[in-house]
This record gives structure tokens, C-alpha cells and sequence, in this order.
């Protein structure tokens, strides 16, 4: 069962209000979130707290990652297929 703390971390993934990052990002967390060690956790909960066009941006390439959001976890975001959840 997940913890409260992750399970607000799926809520948040889920409805970002802009469809693509919360198909991306809430397929991820649904996905990953229970196997996620505490480190990626806090790595995806301060990845949520950047703006979702500029999570997509980042996700798909289209702009430079700032270093502080360039974290294990947006890579493993970057190899995510919502559409295989691999």
C-alpha cells in the first residue's frame, strides 16, 4: 500500500491541467511511485514543483534541463512510454 506522502505525489502527477504532462507524469507515477526509493521520491516531488510545460519540454528534448532538475528520475521519465508503461 502506498503512503499518504506518495500517494499526494500521484494525485499532483495526475492533474497538472495540462493533458500531456499528466499522461506523462501520472502514467509514471502510477507506474514507479511504490518502487521508488526516497531519494527518487523527493527527486519527483521537486521535479513537480517546476512548471508542467517546462517538465514536458525537458521530457521530450525540445529544452535544456537546468541542472537542478537534471536528476535520475527525469531520465528514467525520459524513457518512460505511457503507452507501453516501460
Amino acid at each position: 500500500m502506498t503512503d499518504p506522502r506518495r500517494k499526494r505525489l500521484i494525485y499532483r502527477a495526475n492533474y497538472r491541467g495540462f493533458k500531456e504532462a499528466d499522461l506523462l507524469l501520472g502514467g509514471f507515477a502510477k507506474t514507479y511511485m511504490d518502487s521508488m526509493t526516497d531519494e527518487e521520491v523527493l527527486q519527483f516531488e521537486d521535479l513537480l514543483t517546476a512548471k508542467d510545460h517546462d517538465i514536458y519540454d525537458w521530457i521530450t528534448g525540445r529544452l535544456a534541463v537546468p541542472a537542478n532538475y537534471d536528476t535520475p528520475i527525469l531520465e528514467r521519465l525520459r524513457a518512460f512510454d505511457p503507452l507501453t508503461k516501460t
